[in-house]
């Protein structure tokens, strides 16, 4: 019966989501469960019997707290400063130390609760970035509608101006000029407004894959003349999902526009789909969703640290004619469906932009 007992507790540690280490009073490892392996970088019957320092060497913190549990039987929690450094990933993690007890209330142990805060932490940096993003976008608001005026009177002046001269060609292309770049700064102050005005999402059913595929059979024929490769990996059995049609399109055309851009002759640009079963966006009221991600990666040269960092502010931009405004509005549009998205860039790889979205039928 004992033995049984034993087992079935030692089933449910193994089915946590969290790292859960056993210790004796001597600070050598007696259980360590499969998402403590992960961590550790090392199997449970390797790390059996050895002390906990051993098998997370270097780490100074994380064994400082556990030093301490198994020294003075003291609880200790830090879900701040420890990170993990192992394998070659630098891994956030949430960790606390308690005693063992047995049902006399004798210590004979430490349990060494670790969960992994990398999910969390990108969630917080998405939140951070939305807020700026919402203060920006009140100013551009207010921005945007004071320079329509007065750049539409300048726009009707030129058009008047350009028939009072209809036989002085250099006079005609100097105002054609002025019409031209009128209405580029009438496309930044159109794109600043999209920005900055909420809008009411026009939810339906949206069939995320025929919307890539539409966009991928249009941008095929817009490479410019290069030989670009465009390949799609859609997992079947994702359904449609509750969105604004026009707005995923406006957010899927930019990123996918963005990829062939960033390819020379020759390149590779894939768009992914796939379910994400460790995400999961709620608010309190409402069901758990799962989350849907689209991958749009592309073996270009990859992105400099400081480009990354300030890849979704307005007016960023690397392009000598772009306004810098379109990926400031592809995380609004995503933020507006309560997603996110993120973006991993490396020289030796290129770049990826994944879009997550709550995956609601």
């Amino acid at each position: 019966m004992g033995d049984t007992a034993e087992s079935y507790y030692a089933n449910v540690v193994d089915s946590f989501g969290d790292g859960v280490i056993v210790l004796d009073n001597a600070g050598a490892v007696t259980h360590m469960n499969p998402a403590a392996e992960e961590m550790a970088g090392v199997s449970r019957r390797l790390a059996k019997g050895k002390p906990f320092k051993d098998i997370f060497k270097g780490e100074d913190a994380l064994n400082e707290m556990v030093a301490k549990t198994v020294a003075t039987g003291m609880s200790v929690s830090d879900h701040e400063n420890i990170v993990l450094k192992r394998s070659g990933r630098i891994t956030p993690i949430g960790t606390s130390t308690s005693p063992l007890l047995s049902s006399s209330g004798e210590r004979i142990g430490t349990i060494v609760l670790m969960r992994d805060l990398t999910n969390v932490r990108e969630l917080e940096a998405a939140v951070r970035q939305a807020d700026r993003l919402s203060s920006l976008g009140a100013l551009a608001a207010g921005l945007a509608h004071e320079i329509k005026n007065p750049l539409g009177g300048i726009n009707g002046a030129a058009q008047l101006l350009e028939m009072e001269f209809p036989d002085n060609e250099d006079l005609r292309e100097y105002i054609r000029v002025m019409l031209k770049e009128v209405q580029r700064v009438n496309v930044i102050v159109e794109e600043l407004l999209a920005l900055a005005s909420p809008g009411r999402l026009k939810l339906g059913k949206v069939n995320l894959h025929r919307v890539l595929s539409d966009i991928v059979l249009l941008q095929k024929r817009a490479t410019g003349g290069r030989e670009v490769a465009i390949h799609q990996y859609f997992d079947p059995s994702i359904p449609a999902i509750l969105a604004d049609e026009s707005l995923l399109t406006q957010l899927f055309l930019n990123l996918i526009k963005n990829a062939i851009e960033a390819v020379g002759e020759g390149g590779v640009v894939k768009v992914t789909s796939r379910v994400l079963s460790d995400y999961a966006m709620n608010q309190i009221g409402e069901r758990r969703a799962r989350m849907v991600a689209i991958d749009v990666a592309d073996n270009g040269p990859g992105m400099a640290p400081d480009v990354l960092e300030n890849l979704f502010t307005p007016f960023f931009t690397t392009k000598s004619k772009g306004t810098g405004l379109g990926l400031a509005i592809c995380q609004k549009i995503v933020s507006e469906h309560r997603g996110m998205i993120k973006v991993d860039s490396d020289a030796s790889r290129g770049t990826v932009f994944t879009v997550m979205l709550p995956l609601i039928q």
